[in-house]
């Protein structure tokens, strides 16, 4: 299947250039300069991840900005789990973070035509109900704010297989600080 084909498998208003960068989710974050290892945390976990929408809309309480929406689906998997069988908390809330940061992305690269560069500044997630080994889940993703200094994004984890609220999270983003030079 070539680039294009794999563009074609996502819903969505976006241009075609924002779903060839988001749209393996691994390659973008491979792409970015690596840790002193070479190793992205997380990464068999993000390889895994599809995603199926990339859209970016008026938003419906203030017509004057946009908002974007990006939604992935997995299988719970074994590197996922707790010790019951659950997916963990702790992968549900890095879930949340990589995924509202592609919602953030899109929405960067609808407005600007440019990534931006961000570190997280608080993430607050609040636990529902367990999704087993084996569920489905699908991750849905939209941008709150995309200001000069601070970006949000609100993310619903869904059990697809059987149809209940997993857990929600609210991801606050900043601009990094780079330290200054001593002299």
């Amino acid at each position: 299947m070539t680039e294009d084909e794999d563009i074609t498998q996502i819903a969505g208003n976006a241009s075609d250039d924002i779903k060839r960068l988001l749209g393996k989710p691994c390659a973008y974050f491979t792409n970015l300069p690596p840790g002193p290892h070479g190793l992205i945390f997380g990464q068999s976990i993000v390889e895994r991840l599809v995603v199926t929408e990339i859209s970016v809309h008026r938003k419906a309480e203030e017509p004057k900005k946009l908002e974007g929406r990006l939604v992935c689906e997995l299988v719970v998997d074994e590197d996922m789990v707790n010790g019951l069988g659950n997916i963990h908390g702790g992968c549900s809330a890095f879930l949340i973070d990589v995924c509202s940061s592609l919602a953030l992305t899109a929405l960067s690269m609808a407005n600007t035509g440019d990534t931006y560069s961000s570190v997280s500044q608080s993430l607050n997630v609040v636990y529902h109900s367990p999704a087993a080994l084996g569920d489905r889940i699908r991750l849905v993703n939209t941008t709150m704010t995309l200001g000069a200094r601070a970006h949000s994004a609100r993310t619903e984890i869904w059990n697809v297989t059987h149809h209940r609220l997993v857990s929600s999270g609210v991801h606050i983003k900043m601009q990094p600080s780079y330290p200054k030079a001593n002299l």
